[in-house]
């Protein structure tokens, strides 16, 4: 460890907190913690006290930490108003102390590097063991043809979608080489990194891959849009949005996440605050830009034959660690239970995450959310029953209007999903529909035309197997 005691730095600081001169180790920590000489005070337990010591109009002298590069670092720091404040700080750092940082924990450096992966990715799909295609996700512009094709191609390696520059391996490869790889999509003017975060343990991959798709350029900066076209939330301003909004809250969960060193707890707790705003207006970003297009006079599904109880279990994968993280228990239709309908995969699994998710948001912490399968006449059903407060005639009457939200605030909502749920629902020759009492849990019901080789096959009665609102 090296130690000064001697005065060993000098700065000054303006009444915006800027960092207008400084010499020695305090100008090359500032520009180390990402700041510069005439730009605001980088170094932010240092910040804390600048603030504080012109704000009030005292003199400081106080003990802070921060951390470069490679350096834990401890300064004593003198801080001095001038002119009670109105012209800034005088700055002297004495008593300087650096301690090497120890090595990172391998397993926590790679849960941070899965995090902002997961957060700037603009495609997300979910993969197999031996890495072929379960399901993808893209609000992309530039990856509609992507999307469809990968639809079309479930079962079949991811690789054979993307063009890897360079590599003449067989594929798929072992997906440690995998991870990290450039790639190029046709359809899109953009580069793009593969990133895959494997599942299972203790065999990392056993139980299959997420594949994030990461663009190195916003979509914006290729010009995709042609001159002269109204920019449309659903088409064009979604993708610009959220790869901002999407590096805001990887950049705030790298701080939260103390990726770069350690850091005050406030300050841990500002940046988990910003991820959390970020995520909010992400949300809203989407749910505006379904809007748009439900609500647009040309919108339509793609229908076809889809196992609506491979849906169902789809959705209580994706969806498990949140419920498992507030004790929920998802019960997912029986293995070998089946029933086809005609309907859009995709919108379908759209809407079961909806009613899923607000199932886990707003029901009791250990208790069952179950998804059951039915057919009457000529509609197959899929119903979400939760042990939730229930909803009374009034609530039931309003719960899929634009923006109804039924009093709840704080937590998260746009009060948008069911709305879109169901517009989604009725462009498919379908329905959705609610049935609660207060106390007694809700059960959402999404109806769609049943495949015509099940309706000779019907069930003994309506709700025959689905459990009613109190869960029995």
């Amino acid at each position: 460890m090296n130690v000064a005691t001697q005065t060993i730095a000098q700065g000054r600081s303006d009444a915006q907190d800027r960092l207008i001169e400084a010499d020695g180790p305090l100008a090359d920590l500032q520009h180390d913690c990402g700041g510069r000489i005439g730009g605001t005070i980088a170094i932010p337990a240092l910040l804390a006290l600048v603030e504080k010591a012109r704000s009030y109009g005292l003199r400081i002298a106080r003990q802070f930490e921060a951390v470069d590069d490679q350096n834990r670092i401890t300064a004593w720091a003198e801080i001095s108003p001038v002119d009670g404040g109105k012209d800034g700080c005088e700055i002297v750092i004495a008593s300087w102390q650096t301690q090497p940082l120890p090595p990172e924990n391998s397993v926590e450096a790679d849960r941070r590097k899965v995090e902002i992966n997961r957060h700037l990715a603009e495609c997300t799909a979910r993969l197999d063991p031996s890495q072929a295609l379960l399901s993808v996700d893209t609000e992309a512009a530039d990856l509609t043809d992507f999307a469809s094709k990968a639809l079309t191609s479930i079962g079949k390696p991811w690789t054979d979608l993307v063009e890897l520059p360079g590599n003449a391996h067989e594929q798929p490869m072992h997906w440690r080489l995998l991870d990290g790889a450039k790639c190029k999509i046709p359809g899109s003017k953009r580069e793009w990194t593969a990133h895959l975060e494997p599942l299972g343990q203790p065999n990392p991959g056993s139980a299959g891959f997420v594949l994030h798709l990461n663009a190195t350029t916003p979509l914006a900066d290729v010009g995709e849009q042609d001159a002269g076209e109204t920019p449309s939330m659903g088409r064009d301003l979604t993708p610009v949005l959220r790869q901002p909004i999407n590096r805001i809250i990887a950049n705030a969960e790298t701080i939260r996440t103390k990726l770069a060193g350690p850091l005050a707890e406030e300050y841990s707790q500002y940046a988990a605050d910003i991820a959390s705003a970020g995520q909010h207006l992400l949300a809203l970003v989407d749910d505006l830009s379904d809007l748009e297009i439900v609500e647009s006079e040309d919108f339509v599904t793609e229908p076809d034959r889809i196992e609506l109880a491979d849906v169902a279990r789809r959705a209580c994968g994706i969806l498990g660690v949140r419920a498992q993280e507030r004790g929920i228990t998802l019960v997912p239709p029986a293995e070998g239970e089946s029933q086809l309908a005609i309907a859009e995969f995709r919108r379908v699994l759209q809407i079961m995450l909806n009613l899923v998710g607000n199932a886990i948001r707003y029901s009791p912490e250990e208790s069952q959310v179950w998804i059951r399968l039915d057919c009457i006449g000529s509609r197959a059903m899929i119903t979400v029953a939760d042990q939730g407060k229930g909803l009374d005639e009034a609530q039931q009457a309003k719960v899929f209007e634009k923006f109804e939200r039924l009093g709840r605030s704080g937590d998260g909502g746009s009060g948008l999903g069911l709305y879109i749920s169901r517009r989604i629902a009725r462009a498919m020759d379908g329905d959705l529909t609610v049935e609660s009492a207060p106390g007694l849990g809700a059960r959402f019901t999404l109806s769609v035309p049943a495949a015509d080789d099940l309706r000779s096959e019907q069930r003994d009665g309506p709700g025959s197997n689905v459990p009613k609102p109190d869960g029995k």
